[in-house]
């Protein structure tokens, strides 16, 4: 449900506008003057804001400046009934999203709030493809023994279902490549793709990271914040490094799952939430089980479908398809003549206890390309990669 702020000193107004928006399904809030809006709009998260130009204490060119230098990323409507083409244009120019004459047409109204959360939505997936696509520039899943084919045979088939996917494998094995592919051939492709590394937040956080909070749920809250579920909803949520999880927020994730509902931090209304859930750990989940680590019931929620990514010194044979990928890729980014390996340099690359998988196997091809000449050779090889 859309969230939409109405700051107007016209009562009259604000209640019909109220009116309009509750009936098309959108929770409302108000503010009587420019300084009450101003305030609610910095600490608390709406979809969308209609602010009247004429109004005392700040009037809506202050409260627009004024949202711009706060860095807010809601779209604001300016509404007045003393408008002109100048007035427009100003406001535009401004940073608004769009201005309506009074008296307010329903028509368009509904359209302009349309069309304000179709850009949100644009931006949003803008802001997380230059994320994908700076992080992970190049990257598949590269490889062609059997491990590697019957993953790709498992995501052609698991991808265009809901099912909830659990990916098992060592630090390094390219886990997350395979959510994502996941995500990249299912029909919520064109929606986010949200990652959460729940090793890497601490205890405290990670219920605020994934159900989000209210304003005021603990000393750091200075406005309402949505959680990853929120964010992720129609797409697909990544909760990587599942088995770092405390209990406590195992118990909250369960409850998402079986209900499609969270509740923020320090809130009590329940938000519907429709994200698809995919998750992945280099724990074996069975012995934290055992110890009382982690839910059996959420484990068996998690894994409808599991895929183990085999590590790199059981798959040697690809090490060659994934040097020479990096390889290219690396000189590309470097902006180097492509340099290439020797057969002996690649034998000697499958020779080595590659304990931090495909990561490792990376950054040793990146030092390589810059310690070495034109061709890596297996002495290069040798004398860059010892690992002793």
């Amino acid at each position: 449900m859309s969230k939409i702020l109405i700051i107007d000193d016209e009562k009259a107004i604000r209640r019909a506008l109220r009116e309009i928006l509750e009936f098309e399904g959108f929770e409302i809030e108000e503010a009587e003057n420019g300084k009450e809006g101003f305030e609610k709009a910095t600490s608390t998260v709406f979809d969308l804001i209609f602010c009247d130009i004429k109004m005392p204490q700040m009037d809506g060119m202050e409260v627009l400046d004024a949202l711009m230098k706060a860095n807010s990323e809601t779209p604001i409507i300016l509404i007045s009934g003393h408008g002109n083409i100048e007035t427009a244009v100003q406001a535009i120019k401004n940073g608004a999203f769009d201005f309506i004459e009074k008296p307010l047409d329903l028509n368009r109204i509904l359209i302009t709030i349309r069309n304000a959360k179709e850009k949100t939505q644009l931006v949003q997936e803008t802001i997380q493809l230059k994320k994908t696509v700076k992080r992970f520039k190049g990257d598949s899943i590269i490889g062609e023994t059997d491990g590697i084919v019957h993953i790709k045979e498992m995501i052609q088939k698991v991808a265009p279902s809901d099912a909830r996917v659990m990916i098992t494998g060592e630090n390094g094995t390219g886990k997350e490549l395979v959510a994502r592919s996941l995500h990249d051939n299912s029909s919520r492709s064109k929606m986010p793709f949200i990652e959460v590394n729940c090793a890497s937040i601490p205890g405290e956080l990670i219920e605020s990271e994934l159900f989000g909070h209210m304003k005021g749920a603990f000393t750091s809250a200075i406005k309402d914040k949505k959680g990853k579920f929120e964010l992720a909803s129609g797409g697909t949520l990544f909760l990587d490094e599942i088995g770092d999880m405390s209990l406590a927020a195992q118990a909250k994730v369960l409850r998402a799952l079986q209900e499609n509902v969270i509740q923020r931090v320090g809130g009590e209304r329940d938000v519907k939430v429709n994200c698809r859930l995919v998750a992945a750990t280099n724990k074996n989940l069975q012995e934290e089980i055992k110890e009382g680590r982690f839910r059996e019931d959420l484990y068996h929620r998690l894994a409808v479908i599991l895929i183990h990514v085999p590590s790199l010194n059981d798959r040697k044979e690809d090490i060659a398809l994934l040097a020479e990928h990096f390889l290219t890729q690396i000189c590309n980014d470097q902006g180097v003549v492509r340099k290439a390996f020797s057969d002996k340099a690649i034998l000697e690359l499958q020779k080595i206890n590659w304990t931090g998988n495909i990561r490792e196997l990376r950054n040793i091809v990146e030092r390589l390309v810059i310690l070495c000449g034109t061709e890596i050779s297996g002495e290069d090889v040798k004398m860059y990669c010892n690992k002793k």
